[in-house]
């Protein structure tokens, strides 16, 4: 008997977790295209993804003045307690979001050209962005705005997928990428060396009807349609409720992992 959705039982149950350094755009029209998908969906991404562990804000917690770049809805932003902290989005909706909770400068801007003056911060924020920007394009305007004995941090949060099988199973449903490979290191170009990292692995927890929200924040939900869209929920539904036997509302401790690192120029 024929069906209009794909049998989820017939999906390979653990294929091999990514081993790339880094997501894979087939060329920089891909990648823009893949990005601009942010253009909507601010008020999900923001109540279902999660924030930084606060270790990830104590790595520059001694920068002056700070520009938190595809700063998103604030996820990273909230937790930096310096001096002075503007953020750069390029997304309204996401910027407008940002904007009625957090009392701090907006931008709408990305990491290739800040509109910032020379030598204007002392540290540069980047979470959840990089894998988003030209690296050689970025690196070389952060070396323009930050001033010397500028940091960029960059950071990146990531379902822990080696940590339970379930949990890659659940991630390839909700098309989230697991791109980054344990132990993986950012690319980036001169003058920037690698100075500190920090890996860390925690729980977020989530409902299985969060768990749909969340998965409506990638960017491969949101660059398709309702017959994408229709059959990614009949697949989540049967993974969580039919195969795994949760109940709708039931708490759910989801491991992540974060993994942060601080650039310096290697001539400061």
């Amino acid at each position: 008997m024929s069906t209009r959705h794909p049998d989820p039982r017939h999906f390979p149950s653990y294929r091999r977790a990514s081993t790339k350094q880094g997501p894979a755009f087939r060329d920089a029209t891909q990648r823009k295209t893949s990005a601009r998908a942010f253009r909507s969906g601010a008020g999900t991404y923001h109540d279902v993804r999660p924030g930084y562990p606060g270790e990830v804000a104590e790595l520059i917690a001694d920068a002056h003045t700070v520009a938190d770049i595809g700063a998103g809805t604030g996820k990273l932003t909230e937790s930096l307690t310096n001096a002075r902290v503007l953020a750069i989005e390029p997304s309204a909706n996401m910027a407008g979001l940002l904007a009625t909770h957090l009392p701090l400068p907006v931008l709408r801007a990305t990491a290739e050209n800040t509109a910032l003056a020379d030598a204007s911060l002392n540290a540069a924020c980047l979470a959840q962005t990089w894998h988003w920007v030209d690296v050689p394009a970025a690196c070389a305007e952060l070396d323009r705005v930050l001033a010397p004995g500028g940091q960029i941090l960059l950071a990146w949060n990531t379902l822990d997928v080696n940590a339970d099988p379930w949990l890659l199973r659940l991630s390839r449903i909700m098309h989230s990428g697991d791109v980054h490979k344990p132990g993986f290191y950012p690319t980036y170009t001169a003058p920037w060396a690698l100075d500190r990292e920090l890996r860390l692995t925690w729980e977020h927890e989530l409902t299985p009807e969060q768990l749909h929200q969340l998965m409506h924040t990638r960017s491969y939900w949101l660059s398709n349609g309702e017959t994408i869209h229709e059959r990614m929920t009949h697949n989540l539904d049967w993974y969580l409720y039919e195969h795994l036997g949760f109940r709708p509302g039931q708490k759910l401790k989801i491991p992540y992992r974060t993994d942060a690192f601080v650039l310096v120029r290697e001539a400061d």
